[in-house]
């Protein structure tokens, strides 16, 4: 039987679609190409989808749009409105008009307002490819052979003629670094068997044959062909980045990004395994979302490089251990529970046919570097080949920013790696004016120390904007750098206090105080595209103190195991972490105390060992080996974490001491404070008793 179909219109867009009765309307706003933004997995928690219902009667479009034409607000949503609606109310709106779009489901004709806070709007992707040279042994190799020519007297099969001229052609074309041929144990790929006879005719018995670790042809093509491509791809979270490169010389070709297609269905890992857990075809759904993804991805990629996609022929993925396993189409299920079990470690070679990558060769392979923890993920093994602590003397922390952190101390002796969810407030979410790092919004922000007024600069603009400029650019959110940015001005001002709160006793004109307690405002009304105030409200920073609290918990269990209080030097890896200002990390307690000479941003590190993975099979078997040696800390599982967890939400902790933070810090007056939590014994990692790390085996 036939669903009952209704009409839903979306403005100011003006897309009209018919969806099924009981569509959420943002599936009917996926449906009908409208973009509504969404960071808590659609668990009505984070606000960014809520709609402005129109009622009243639309003669044009002949139908009626009427509060009952939606379901009515569940518990969750109901929750949600009892903690915001102070602020709709006090922009004098009416809360009742107000709907979040991931929970109100279509009963009938409806016609919904989406603002502009709500649009989802393209994220900058700051994931560039950085400049180093990069030994090139690729898996892949190309040679050039001309085959016997078949005759009544010599009518040998193509393919054991193939094979023969392989063998002559090997000791004359390989070089040092090519892997020899092992021609006895060759076997041919069954669309380059295909092909194999057209080619060896159309080339009059000349081919160029692609050969993959030394013992399959995976590509045939007739007469003389140069291009030997591969891609090397890093699947984060939030984005997707593809790096186009010429296996035969290393150099990179062309590099595209994108939004990871998964986004629609949970900002964050947990969000996602909990839909493809409780959702009918849930895995398969995100599966299919990455791959169509990525297809698109490697095609735009080759497009602006000249090439064709079809001349892929090598892929080496990473991601944290969540995007690897919808990767793979893997149940993570077992892996969403204690013990937190991953279904392999090991690395793995899949062809790019079995996972749906139709728009690479035919014979593609990818290649998956190893997970080194349940989460800790290839990606990590990435950021380990391409920053090398393995290789150096002084002890290096790098801290993966994201909203799974990933964290690994070490140097040439040893080696031990942790991981801890953030939450996905450095994304934006569970921030009252939060938004990912978009153009227009707020990713720098400097408060005058005298006059406690802020100026901003939103991405997408040079220029800084201060008040009273007209011509200045104008803000439509905050993203993570500029909340990190704003938490920590503020405290380095006086105008938050160690324990996060609002100061009584500093007055700024921006300070102000409304219904639900004190807020700072970054941008007035006329400095914003929204027509409204951008502020930095109390439970704003208390988002970002619990974002930064595990971190920093996670950096001092690592250099408990080594019995250091602070590490040589730190490496904030990762988009998010390239564009966060050392000293403002540091300032809030998100990492520990370092000289500040020696906290450096590296860019996208992941990406880049996933070119050195790549272009350099050996760094494959280099990888598996820092699998076997390297440790890991189960973060809970460690005894006194609460407690340590709990000093951490000081800004920038309630005890461990920041003498590179000298100057620039305001003085820390919290005695008191540790007398009333912890009496007479302030909990220290060192007397914890915490377990060993352990190796993977």
């Amino acid at each position: 039987m036939n669903k009952k179909t209704h009409r839903v219109i979306f403005q100011p867009m003006g897309v009209r679609v018919d969806v099924e009765e009981g569509l959420t309307l943002r599936a009917a706003a996926r449906q009908a190409g409208v973009a509504i933004d969404s960071i808590c997995g659609e668990r009505a928690t984070c606000g960014k989808c809520k709609v402005i219902v129109q009622r009243g009667e639309f003669a044009k479009e002949r139908l009626s749009s009427r509060d009952e034409h939606l379901s009515p607000p569940d518990e969750a949503e109901r929750a949600y409105w009892e903690k915001r609606s102070r602020g709709i109310l006090a922009r004098g709106e009416d809360p009742d008009a107000y709907r979040l779009s991931c929970q109100a489901r279509v009963q009938g004709d409806v016609v919904v307002m989406v603002p502009e806070s709500s649009r989802a709007v393209q994220q900058v992707v700051r994931k560039a490819a950085t400049e180093r040279v990069i030994e090139v042994r690729p898996i892949a190799r190309k040679l050039y052979v001309e085959l016997e020519e078949a005759t009544l007297e010599n009518p040998r099969g193509d393919w054991e003629r193939l094979k023969a001229a392989l063998a002559a052609s090997d000791p004359l074309t390989r070089g040092p670094r090519d892997l020899p041929l092992d021609v006895d144990a060759m076997v041919i790929d069954l669309p380059a068997l295909r092909a194999l006879q057209r080619a060896v005719r159309e080339g009059q018995w000349r081919l160029t044959v692609t050969v993959r670790a030394g013992r399959e042809v995976i590509r045939v093509e007739p007469g003389f062909s140069e291009h030997l491509l591969g891609l090397a791809v890093d699947i984060g979270t939030t984005t997707i980045v593809a790096h186009l490169c010429d296996l035969q010389n290393g150099d990179l070709l062309a590099t595209e990004d994108m939004m990871n297609p998964q986004v629609g269905y949970g900002e964050d890992i947990m969000s996602r395994m909990s839909f493809a857990a409780e959702q009918p075809d849930g895995l398969e759904t995100l599966h299919s979302a990455v791959i169509r993804g990525l297809n698109q991805l490697a095609r735009r990629v080759a497009r602006r490089a000249g090439v064709k996609a079809s001349e892929i022929v090598e892929l080496v993925v990473v991601g944290n251990t969540v995007m690897h396993h919808f990767f793979l189409g893997l149940d993570t299920k077992a892996l969403g529970q204690a013990p937190y079990v991953p279904a392999l470690h090991d690395a793995v070679d899949v062809r790019a046919r079995d996972v749906g990558l139709s728009a690479v060769n035919e014979g593609a392979y990818i290649h998956l570097l190893p997970i080194t923890a349940s989460f800790v993920g290839a990606d990590n093994m990435a950021v380990l080949l391409a920053e090398a602590p393995h290789e150096q003397d002084e002890h290096l922390l790098i801290v993966d920013v994201g909203t799974n952190a990933e964290l690994v101390l070490g140097n040439r002796e040893r080696l031990v790696c942790t991981s801890t969810p953030t939450g996905p407030a450095f994304e934006g979410a569970h921030v009252e004016y939060g938004m990912r790092a978009a153009e227009g919004a707020i990713e720098r922000v400097e408060i005058d120390p005298e006059t406690l007024v802020p100026r901003f600069k939103v991405i997408g603009a040079d220029r800084w904007s201060e008040a009273g400029d007209p011509e200045a650019p104008r803000a439509r959110g905050i993203c993570g750098s500029g909340i990190i940015d704003a938490v920590s001005e503020l405290y380095r001002v006086g105008l938050l206090r160690p324990d996060g709160r609002f100061s009584e006793e500093v007055a700024s004109p921006n300070l102000r105080r409304g219904e639900s307690g004190p807020f700072y405002v970054l941008a007035e009304a006329e400095q914003t595209t929204l027509g409204r105030p951008i502020p930095i409200t109390q439970d704003d920073v208390r988002q970002i103190q619990l974002a930064k609290a595990p971190l920093y918990v996670a950096a001092r269990y690592l250099l408990r195991a080594f019995g250091l209080e602070r590490p040589d030097r730190i490496l904030l890896a990762g988009g998010f972490g390239s564009h966060i200002d050392p000293v403002k990390a540091m300032l809030i307690g998100m990492i520990p105390d370092c000289p500040l000479d020696r906290v450096y941003a590296v860019g996208n590190s992941a990406g880049d060992g996933a070119r050195i993975a790549l272009l350099n099979r050996d760094k494959r078997r280099e990888a598996v080996e820092l699998l076997n040696r390297i440790e890991r800390i189960e973060l809970p599982a460690q005894p006194g974490f609460q407690d340590q967890f709990m000093l951490a939400l000081h800004l920038p902790h309630m005890v461990d001491p920041y003498p590179n933070l000298e100057g620039v810090a305001p003085p820390r007056t919290v005695a008191s404070v540790v007398e009333r939590l912890f009496g007479d014994e302030v909990p220290r990692i060192e007397d914890s008793g915490a377990p060993d790390p352990v190796r993977k085996d």
